[in-house]
């Protein structure tokens, strides 16, 4: 049997006659050029209509496939909200107390959908027994946190109380976030509502405008003025749109724009000079508090510093030492 040998697969063999390997690597990096040249001119040259057709049709049909599923989405969403809501109705829990008091809540965090309520309600209703259940679960079964037999109802109850808070909870700290985004975005929103207001536009229609401008910077609260400029137009109180803004948001910094605006309806002061100091007023507020964080940060990183790098500059510094003498103290 005859092994091959590299020489009898060598490259030169194949090629013609007068042309070596250089000339081939030669002729192939030049075809790779212009592939890279073509790819390059096909990129960047303007596409004609009949391509740019065959790109809308091919738009057009992702379009409609992605529609099509968010359709069977929303029809399993809505049959899960339905044996939800039938649950809740048949408890009659949307004319109790905590129905009250969960729709603050939910338009505190931002969530306008009708079904949120539903959800908010189905879970307090729930989330206690299965919690308990699960707690149960683990003293009697899996036991995988070993407690006395005298204590073995006390996590069940504790689970069904966290449960039963849960929902809360959540929507609370929600609603803080949300909250905290507001007052951030509140000085841009001033400053353009200054713009507004000295181009002679009007407050319904300032809130309006600013609220399409903020869209995708600040969606919070763009949504928040736009509901207030719907308010304005069809409420026959004014004042009822500013206290509904007051309530959705349970911000300070909104709280001093509603009093502001307010005040300058009352009085008849300058709509763009009010907004203009407040804006200064809550931008320097940020920089103050800014600043506060920064003053904090030493005495915050002290206690990091003695729990977790000195031990280790300890032992880098001693360890060699200590080693040192075990080795001196075990010859003798």
């Amino acid at each position: 049997m005859r092994f091959i040998q590299p020489q009898d697969i060598s490259i030169s063999r194949w090629l013609p006659a007068g042309v070596g390997l250089d000339d081939l690597i030669a002729c192939l990096a030049a075809l790779a050029v212009l592939a890279i040249v073509f790819a390059l001119w096909q990129t960047l040259r303007p596409k004609g209509a009949f391509e740019r057709r065959i790109e809308q049709i091919v738009e057009r049909r992702e379009a409609m496939r992605r529609q099509a599923v968010a359709a069977g989405t929303r029809r399993q969403s809505r049959r899960h909200v339905g044996l939800m809501r039938a649950a809740v109705t048949g408890l009659h829990l949307l004319r109790s107390r905590h129905a009250a008091e969960a729709r603050m809540l939910l338009a505190r965090a931002g969530l306008r959908s009708p079904d949120a309520m539903i959800g908010f309600l189905f879970a307090r209703l729930s989330l206690p027994s299965l919690f308990a259940v699960a707690a149960l679960m683990n003293s009697s079964l899996l036991n995988v946190l070993p407690l006395p037999h005298a204590l073995r109802f006390v996590p069940p109850i504790g689970a069904a109380l966290l449960g039963f808070h849960a929902p809360k909870i959540y929507l609370t700290n929600a609603a803080a976030k949300r909250a905290k985004k507001l007052q951030l975005a509140l000085p841009d929103g001033l400053d353009l509502m200054v713009i507004c207001a000295e181009a002679g536009l009007s407050l319904d229609a300032t809130l309006a405008r600013v609220s399409r401008e903020l869209a995708e910077s600040f969606p919070e609260l763009a949504e928040e003025l736009a509901i207030t400029a719907a308010e304005l137009t069809f409420l026959p109180d004014r004042r009822a749109a500013f206290d509904n803004l007051n309530s959705r948001t349970d911000s300070d910094a909104i709280r001093a724009l509603v009093n502001t605006l307010q005040q300058t309806a009352k009085f008849g002061t300058p709509l763009a000079q009010s907004l203009r100091i407040l804006s200064a007023e809550w931008r320097a507020q940020r920089l103050t508090r800014a600043e506060e964080k920064a003053a904090r940060l030493p005495a915050m990183l002290t206690v990091p510093m003695i729990v977790f790098i000195l031990p280790t500059l300890f032992i880098v510094l001693l360890g060699p030492a200590a080693i040192n003498m075990m080795d001196t103290f075990s010859r003798h």
